[in-house]
């Protein structure tokens, strides 16, 4: 017998059962047990990508099998997605799958679907199909289709509408599941948009009107963290600090993919074997980024669809939401898992903002050419105050073009700015970006690890808020300095930088950076902190 492999952080498909190899545990925010006397309906789970759903309806499904009178069957739907509108080959496919996931689950012949499926015109087989099991089955059957968001077209529509059907008549004694969960993605909603129907259009016999509740599984929580990582720790010896633990929380805001890949980065990749502390939790996360994993490639993927990008183009400039329209988009985005569930809408967590900001701004990185060693000083700081002169320098030359060029115009100042210090800071330190729809600004801190006199670590952190005077606004000036005070207060520093764009035509010429100091300001409020501001001009006509 070869020896029991030790146990990983699972980053690829579902887990292992918890007694094997992977850590894993059960998912936050769905229910492990159900009261199966009321599992009489259709449901709809839709947790993000790569979230745990398929762990975790495996597990419920082995915990409702235990209660005796349930069978209970979890299968994909994913090899019919080819088949969008040949709904014959998708009922097919569906009902294959079925009948293999019961083969290898070991249940007993009486249990097991029949040995070949009724012969059906198209459009009724995969129903007639459900409803012959169930005749013939002793228990009432719970169906799990998972990955129901591969169904596209006239395939989605047929199935959908067979289960609605049965579901309506199994109260006359109709042989039929008890209770169907579909699980994917998104919402039922946007299944009907995926098959060519409008979202706000509600028909009572639609197909799509079959769900009875819609449930969204949850992120970890910071304890639920520490409790994965701590099977780790029982099976191995080794331990995640405190400030590991938290700073895994803080970087993923609990989701599952992303904590289990800094962790398996941590251990399997950088090959670390002591104690895990903060500073390989930050390599690790900029290892992944810089790898653009899978799952932030797919992430990636999705910022230039048009739905997309109308949620997200509004929390990078900070503006707000106007059309009516937004709300659907906003619902689809929350799905993806892109970001947060509650208001203001923001970026999910802060892997995710980086990784937003860093993929709009690939093409402004491709013009810098500057040296990031020539903004470290003799003394191992970095130089802000060079790179904001380097930047005004920088926009002048390149800015008008990269502005027409950009996807988001209504952002394209941050994005272009973010660029530039992403490609002159990231060499030898760190950015931490805030950003939400709204707010009418985006914070950055620099953070630039760095030795002392006496050869001890040190952190120099320089604090930035970035404004855009837009076409008949008011001056963002006294607004900016507020909200500069306010973010140099969360971070206890004494000093800033207001970085701001004059978007208006009528700007006048470049004047460069002015020093301000307390008191000299005829707009500053007493009390505010000495601030650079930056203002950049220049080049900034809205492209039409």
């Amino acid at each position: 017998m070869p020896p029991p492999r030790a146990r990983y952080f699972n980053t690829t498909g579902p887990c292992d059962p918890p007694s094997s190899t992977t850590c894993c545990r059960p998912h936050p925010g769905f229910p492990r047990r159900g009261p199966s006397s009321r599992w009489t309906a259709t449901s709809s789970c839709t947790p993000p990508r790569q979230t745990g759903k398929t762990t975790i309806l495996r597990t419920l499904a082995s915990d409702l099998a235990t209660e005796g009178d349930i069978a209970v069957l979890s299968f994909s739907c994913e090899r019919a997605k080819i088949f969008s509108n040949d709904v014959a080959a998708t009922e097919t496919i569906l009902l294959d799958s079925l009948r293999r996931a019961a083969v290898l689950s070991g249940w007993p012949e009486e249990l097991l679907p029949p040995g070949s499926w009724p012969e059906e015109q198209a459009g009724t087989r995969f129903g007639n199909a459900l409803s012959a099991w169930c005749s013939r089955c002793p228990r009432r059957v719970v169906l799990f289709l998972d990955e129901i968001d591969a169904l596209q077209g006239e395939s989605l529509v047929s199935v959908l509408s067979q289960l609605r059907d049965g579901h309506n008549i199994r109260p006359d004694g109709y042989p039929f599941p008890a209770s169907v969960v579909l699980c994917g993605l998104r919402d039922v909603r946007d299944y009907k948009i995926a098959s060519g129907g409008a979202p706000d259009r509600y028909n009572a016999a639609s197909p799509f009107n079959i769900i009875r509740k819609s449930l969204r599984l949850g992120d970890f929580t910071a304890g639920q963290i520490a409790e994965l990582y701590d099977q780790h720790t029982q099976a191995t010896g080794q331990e995640f600090t405190k400030d590991a633990v938290d700073r895994v929380f803080e970087l993923t805001q609990g989701q599952p993919w992303l904590v289990n890949a800094l962790a398996d980065e941590i251990i399997t990749e950088m090959g670390v074997t002591g104690t895990i502390a903060t500073e390989q939790v930050e390599e690790a996360k900029e290892r992944l980024i810089r790898a653009r994993a899978i799952h932030l490639d797919s992430l990636a993927a999705r910022l230039y669809e048009p739905r997309v990008k109308r949620v997200m183009e509004p929390i990078v400039a900070g503006g707000p939401y106007t059309d009516r329209g937004n709300s659907e988009d906003l619902s689809y985005a929350r799905d993806l898992g892109l970001i947060t569930q509650q208001p203001p809408p923001q970026v999910a967590n802060p892997i995710y903002r980086e990784v937003i900001l860093r993929v709009l701004g690939d093409l402004t990185e491709q013009n810098i050419h500057a040296d990031p060693h020539s903004f470290v000083l003799p003394d191992g700081r970095f130089d802000l105050s060079r790179l904001l002169r380097e930047f005004v320098v920088f926009w002048r030359e390149h800015g008008e073009v990269l502005i027409q060029q950009e996807g988001y115009h209504e952002a394209a100042c941050q994005i272009i700015l973010m660029a530039f210090l992403h490609r002159l800071v990231n060499g030898g330190g760190y950015l931490d970006r805030e950003y939400a729809a709204g707010t009418k600004r985006l914070d950055v801190l620099v953070r630039w690890p760095y030795s002392g006199p006496e050869g001890e670590r040190l952190m120099q952190r320089e604090a930035m808020e970035l404004k855009v005077w837009r076409p008949g606004a008011d001056d963002p000036k006294p607004e900016g300095l507020a909200q500069l005070d306010r973010y140099l207060d969360r971070l206890t520093l004494d000093t800033g930088v207001l970085v701001i764009f004059d978007r208006r035509p009528e700007a006048p010429p470049w004047q460069g950076t002015r020093r301000l100091r307390p008191g000299h300001h005829p707009v500053r409020p007493p009390g505010h902190r000495p601030a650079c501001v930056t203002a950049v001009r220049g080049g900034l006509k809205m492209p039409t």
